[in-house]
């Protein structure tokens, strides 16, 4: 869906009968198509060359309604949106809107009940006012309409839990189709993964290469110089500045190889090791770990791949001055929230990012990048705890 919901107590409250009421009017025009679409395929088994186009025609206005009706039971009736129009076989949407007939003739038979009921209070009241009613009388008429009234609002919350019952039941894929679109997403992911180890095995060769390799070049010809010097104070210099590169090319190495693979993580837990990499890193970075149980190792490594890239963009192209790392446990899933103020406009597309992408697409997870141009830049990974 599209657009805000409202929101607010009075909306929550009435949010429920609105959508059975809308729910009774779309029943009608389904009734229509389903009367429409009988008439049709009967008339194309007569004439064949018709069929296809009935056929597709029926296809089409049946995607439409059931997307009509997703969007109702989300957006009114608060139910977690069925799969999408084009994932459910025709039958089954076809047999989905003619059982939807019943849940809609019986918000239509509530509404009617309420509607008399209103009619008769007012003749009550009506009565009441002109004195034609005693005390005795006009309570236990009250009485008697609060009870009929709350039967009403029960009968049209059971009408809606019905609605969404048979939207989770007909609208769910088979179970063929489920183990099809599992066998896809397994495929994908896959060739995902593999694409995500191709990239970073290329960016460690040109880690390798224009860096460590680069530095070793260097220090091997500082030395060859220190060897080569006659004076004592320069000897010592250039050994001096030698041993200087060989630190940073040690830490270089260390950056390659945890980048391969964390081996941190053995002796330490996630929140432990971020801290360790926050205390190496350029930007101040605050990190908040509150995880009650230790997730799996592969949880954790892909966690750790998603902080070190955001925290490396954002020292090297954001100019941000501050990073938040957030990890916590959030309806069974791991969250991890990444935060920095800086300028924005991060490349979505590109190697590093899309590169985690398929690394949380492989564990079933998500990857939600925010970054407008101006900045911030919001990274969320959530990943299964399972």
């Amino acid at each position: 869906m599209t657009g805000e919901r409202p929101t607010g107590p009075w909306w929550t409250r009435l949010r429920l009968p609105f959508g059975v009421a809308v729910g009774s009017a779309t029943a009608a025009v389904e009734l229509g198509f389903l009367a429409v679409a009988a008439v049709a395929l009967a008339v194309s088994a007569l004439a064949p060359a018709a069929g296809r186009r009935a056929t597709d025609l029926t296809r089409r206005c049946a995607g439409q309604l059931v997307r009509l009706e997703r969007r109702r039971l989300a957006g009114l009736l608060g139910a977690d949106e069925p799969p999408a129009a084009h994932e459910v076989a025709t039958r089954r949407q076809v047999g989905y809107l003619a059982a939807r007939l019943l849940p809609g003739t019986l918000g239509l038979l509530a509404y009617a009940v309420l509607g008399i009921g209103l009619v008769l209070a007012g003749i009550v009241l009506r009565a009441a006012v002109r004195g034609e009613l005693s005390l005795f009388d006009a309570l236990s008429q009250v009485a008697v309409g609060a009870v009929l009234l709350l039967l009403n609002i029960q009968a049209l919350a059971s009408i809606a839990a019905l609605d969404v019952r048979l939207a989770g039941r007909l609208l769910r894929p088979g179970h063929r189709a489920e183990l099809t679109r599992r066998v896809q997403e397994l495929t994908t992911s896959r060739a995902a993964v593999i694409a995500a180890v191709d990239a970073e095995r290329q960016r460690i060769e040109r880690d390798l290469h224009d860096g460590l390799q680069q530095r070793l070049v260097a220090l091997g010809m500082l030395l060859g110089r220190a060897r080569r010097a006659r004076d004592a104070d320069r000897t010592r210099a250039l050994v001096t500045q030698a041993h200087e590169d060989v630190q940073r090319a040690v830490a270089e190495l260390r950056e390659v190889a945890w980048r391969v693979y964390p081996s941190a993580l053995d002796a330490s837990d996630l929140g432990e090791v971020l801290a360790m990499v926050a205390r190496g890193s350029e930007v101040p970075v605050r990190i908040r770990c509150d995880l009650p149980l230790r997730p799996a190792r592969q949880i954790e490594t892909v966690l750790y791949f998603v902080a070190c890239e955001a925290l490396t963009n954002a020292a090297k192209h954001a100019a941000a001055n501050l990073v938040t790392v957030e990890i916590g446990v959030r309806e069974g899933w791991v969250r991890m929230r990444v935060h920095d103020d800086g300028v924005g406009d991060a490349d979505l597309t590109g190697r590093g990012l899309s590169g985690l992408a398929r690394r949380v697409a492989a564990l079933d997870g998500r990857l939600v990048v925010t970054s407008p141009a101006g900045g911030p830049t919001t990274v969320l990974a959530e990943l299964p705890c399972g």
